[in-house]
């Protein structure tokens, strides 16, 4: 299983550079990370797509290769806590670029609705689509400031109402739809995103678990099995997160997004991207 999964993230990042290589991001003036060494060199995604996932286990990830359970993720932490925050307004166009529609440069794809809306659009009216941080920020209340609240791996691009629709609402299988849903559904307690990025949505969650362990000013952010965390740093279910993940592997927009983000804005990796298998060997 794990030689299927290696071969699926080669020919998925392997097509994330057919399809979208000579696509650069622009450069960003970031607010560097007080307690890192963060570079800011950014390189062009067109260079960096060329590099399979693989090809970052003897470099970044060689201090957990090999390793499984809370030394796993103890060395992973350490690994993308290497990272260049951004302010809350450099947000707005960082999603630009990695959350462009691979089939439209004038647009983005709206993670849970699945809709194409122009790059221009963004605020916070109806019709305009704004800044959805995956991690509820109540779970944890740490707000926009620079650090989780402003972490590219966990905020996407979502339409004004379906936004507010989601509200802080845990994960889970269930519930109804709604206008512009997409296919997501909800119910009182929780929200099931479309099919095409349940994975997406379990491997930004349990990044945050991993990136936010409470020693660095942050909540101590971890994933449970409920769906009534409200305001304390937890977010679930962990059981749906895990079979979300097996069953949406990465594909090629989640691939290229991660290689932005780690090329030209944080300089760190979401390292469930990269090796979905490691959910597993953690949790």
């Amino acid at each position: 299983m794990l030689a299927i999964r290696t071969r699926r993230r080669k020919a998925v990042a392997l097509a994330a550079a057919a399809v979208l290589a000579g696509l650069a991001a622009p450069s960003l003036t970031a607010t560097p990370a007080t307690a890192t060494s963060a570079t800011t060199t950014t390189t062009t995604t067109s260079t960096a797509l060329t590099t399979t996932a693989a090809g970052y286990d003897e470099t970044y990830y060689k201090d957990a290769i090999g390793k499984t359970g809370d030394s796993l993720k103890s060395s992973l932490h350490t690994i993308i806590s290497d990272q260049t925050r951004l302010s809350y307004s450099a947000v707005w166009d960082a999603l630009k670029v990695t959350d462009q529609d691979p089939d439209n440069s004038g647009n983005v794809k709206l993670l849970y609705s699945g809709i194409s809306r122009s790059k221009t659009l963004n605020g916070g009216n109806s019709g305009n689509w704004n800044r959805e941080h995956v991690w509820a920020q109540s779970h944890g209340d740490f707000g926009t400031s620079a650090g989780p609240g402003t972490d590219l791996h966990h905020l996407r691009p979502e339409d004004v109402q379906v936004n507010s629709i989601r509200g802080n609402k845990d994960f889970d299988n269930g519930g109804s739809g709604f206008t512009n849903s997409g296919g997501s559904l909800t119910d009182s307690d929780s929200f099931e995103p479309r099919d095409a990025v349940k994975g997406d949505v379990a491997r930004m969650i349990l990044y945050m678990a991993v990136r936010y362990e409470g020693g660095d000013s942050w909540p101590d952010l971890e994933p449970n099995d409920a769906v009534t965390n409200g305001s304390v740093p937890l977010h679930g279910r962990l059981s749906v997160l895990k079979q979300w993940n097996d069953e949406d592997p990465p594909d090629a927009f989640e691939e290229r997004r991660n290689q932005v983000i780690h090329d030209s804005y944080q300089h760190n990796r979401n390292p469930f991207v990269d090796h979905p298998e490691w959910v597993e060997a953690i949790w």
